[in-house]
């Protein structure tokens, strides 16, 4: 059972995307639409027709990413990635640039790439180029920039593209499970936002939707911190992609948060539960099973090595110490040849101001050349005796008395059988010296309550020191917005969604929070998406379907020429326009204004110059 609970990082690395053709279903008798799902954390693709022939499935799947070289905005040999060319993020973890920002599209330009990705490996530049396309995109819900106008002009800059629309990737994945008009609550749990939305018969309730600035990006981060404070040995081996998979594979939310940290307290309980993720070996420990012979050998190595050094060094000092000395002695000689004209120029360029110095810089130079000598006969000379020490000794037979000495021999020799016996029994417990640690288990991350602790940051996000509302104060505000019959009918339909609805538990604990908010014996359901990542794009595909041959929701290019990336239509499944008022500033009393006037006079009004 033990064995079973030890897995291993599968650090997989993705393949890179084909080039597709697009069939002749996608282009004839009419062109289909292209739904790009545009995702924070990964790009989907593909085409939307009720043809069988065309794949129901979104045909490009890649990690929102792109890294881009030194260099690669204007040098020749710069070299930019995208999506699963990457092949691992881990290398170019440095490089890599991502569009968005809290799931909102702010780097343009990289935006920009991963759409040309997807036009070029769906065979869209080559093949349907000047034919028309109608793409679709989703966006972020209420985002806190505008998005769309940029990301309009992106999609229509192109001379194939004939008309688009943009929409919110909830409602029509909400739309594939009840046909009929409802009311719900959604959660929406990505890699960097948590929304909670609600939605009254398919339309989006702006004014009464909120988003929490936390996700798995965040929770990522906080368990690959919280590894690396416990195994600061494999600090470089802890990275965010082993965090990823150890989130996607080995976490669950906990009911009850507290009870469950109390249960993890149990060493059975700890034992049953606690998973062993093994690291990659390194063999950087192997030095601590070396012999003691084989250290000794090495120390030896390390020792003459050293000696060496030093002899090397004391022989370069000496040689440069003689050649100053000489230097100097030929400056003496001029004193006393009476050359003091030179002498005196000597001086100057040895930055000296008398013979004196000259005769004190000659005496400490004699000296330590004396000394530097000594110390490399000495250096000499212990060598010498090291070397005569290594020799193997062998015993010495006095020729006077071979005999006796021969006897000597034998009669040691009969006592080796004993001594033999014996000298197994000494070097045994050498032999049987073990690891001060098991290196198997050293090279192990043992994962307890950091199973829980990571996912739980979306219901408590303190543990990070997050000054932000969790999932149940946030749904709980927004269903206190509406009068109590409403909120009835809301809790009735509680959507999940989004890829971190993925965790085991998630759909308990949200039960459990609905129960501790609504009144006694009140009745709520909570339903959970059957395909939690794929969903918005078999929404946004159905929409799409539906309404190809309609005008309602497509923007045409004549339309954006026209009114510009500013200008919205509204459909089921946009975002809606919602007026932001700000308040009116009061009024300044008199007595505040008089000084500014009086300032403002000399220099000229600057509101008349803004």
């Amino acid at each position: 059972a033990a064995a079973a609970r030890v897995f291993a990082f599968r650090d997989a690395r993705w393949a890179p995307d084909p080039v597709l053709e697009p069939s002749a279903a996608v282009r004839t008798p009419q062109p289909v639409p292209l739904v790009i799902d545009n995702g924070s954390f990964q790009t989907r693709a593909g085409w939307a027709s009720a043809d069988p022939a065309v794949p129901a499935e979104p045909l490009l799947r890649f990690r929102s990413l792109a890294a881009r070289s030194r260099g690669a905005r204007g040098g020749a040999g710069a070299e930019t990635q995208v999506g699963n060319d990457l092949g691992s993020p881990e290398p170019l973890r440095w490089l890599l640039r991502s569009p968005f920002d809290r799931n909102v599209p702010v780097q343009l330009e990289l935006q920009e790439l991963l759409l040309d990705h997807v036009f070029q490996r769906l065979g869209v530049a080559s093949q349907v180029a000047g034919r028309g396309g109608t793409p679709g995109r989703g966006e972020a819900l209420k985002p806190p920039v505008k998005p769309g106008p940029a990301l309009g002009g992106l999609g229509r800059s192109g001379a194939w593209v004939r008309g688009g629309r943009g929409g919110v990737q909830h409602r029509p994945e909400i739309k594939k499970y009840w046909k009929q008009e409802e009311v719900c609550i959604l959660l929406n749990l990505g890699i960097s936002p948590v929304s909670v939305v609600s939605l009254c018969i398919f339309r989006l309730d702006a004014k009464n939707c909120k988003r929490i600035n936390l996700g798995g990006c965040q929770a990522a981060v906080y368990l690959q911190r919280l590894l690396q404070l416990k195994y600061p040995g494999h600090f470089a081996a802890i990275t965010l992609s082993r965090m990823e998979e150890i989130l996607h594979e080995h976490s669950y939310i906990a009911e009850n948060y507290i009870e469950e940290l109390q249960k993890w307290r149990s060493p059975e309980y700890y034992e049953n539960n606690m998973h062993k993720m093994q690291l990659p070996f390194s063999n950087k420990l192997l030095g601590s099973t070396l012999t003691s012979e084989e250290k000794q050998e090495r120390r030896q190595q390390q020792l003459r090595r050293l000696q060496e050094l030093n002899a090397r060094r004391r022989e370069e000092k000496l040689q440069l110490d003689q050649e100053r000395l000489d230097r100097l002695l030929y400056v003496q000689e001029l004193l006393e040849d009476g050359q003091m004209d030179q002498f005196h120029k000597a001086l100057v360029e040895l930055n000296m101001d008398s013979a004196e110095e000259l005769q004190s810089y000659i005496n400490k130079l004699s000296l330590s050349v004396e000394q530097t000598k000594q110390k490399i006969l000495q250096a000499e000379v212990n060598i010498e005796v090291d070397v005569v020490d290594s020799k193997p000794e062998t015993p010495d037979l006095d020729p006077l008395g071979s005999e006796q000495s021969l006897e000597d021999v034998e009669s040691i020799n009969e006592f080796e059988p004993l001594f033999a016996e014996e000298q197994p029994e000494v070097e045994k417990p050498v032999a049987a010296v073990q690891p001060v640690f098991n290196l198997a288990e050293y090279h192990q991350l043992f994962l307890g309550t950091e199973r829980i602790r990571a996912p739980e940051i979306v219901f408590q996000p303190s543990l990070i020191g997050e000054d932000q509302a969790g999932i149940a104060e946030t749904m709980q505000y927004v269903l206190e917005r509406y009068p109590k019959e409403q909120q009835a009918i809301l809790v009735q339909n509680v959507f999940l969604t989004g890829g971190n609805t993925m965790y085991p538990g998630l759909k308990a604990r949200v039960q459990k929070e609905l129960l501790e908010m609504r009144p006694f014996q009140s009745s709520f359901q909570v339903h959970l998406a059957s395909s939690p990542v794929l969903d918005a794009w078999y929404g946004a595909r159905d929409w799409a379907v539906e309404y190809t041959t309609r005008e309602e929701g497509w923007i045409t290019r004549k339309d954006y020429e026209e009114k510009g990336g500013e200008y919205l239509k509204e459909h089921c499944a946009s975002n809606v326009y919602v007026p932001i008022r700000l308040p009116k500033q009061a009024p300044r009393t008199t007595e505040a204004l008089a000084p500014s006037r009086a300032l403002t006079s000399s220099a000229g009004n600057p509101c008349e110059q803004a």
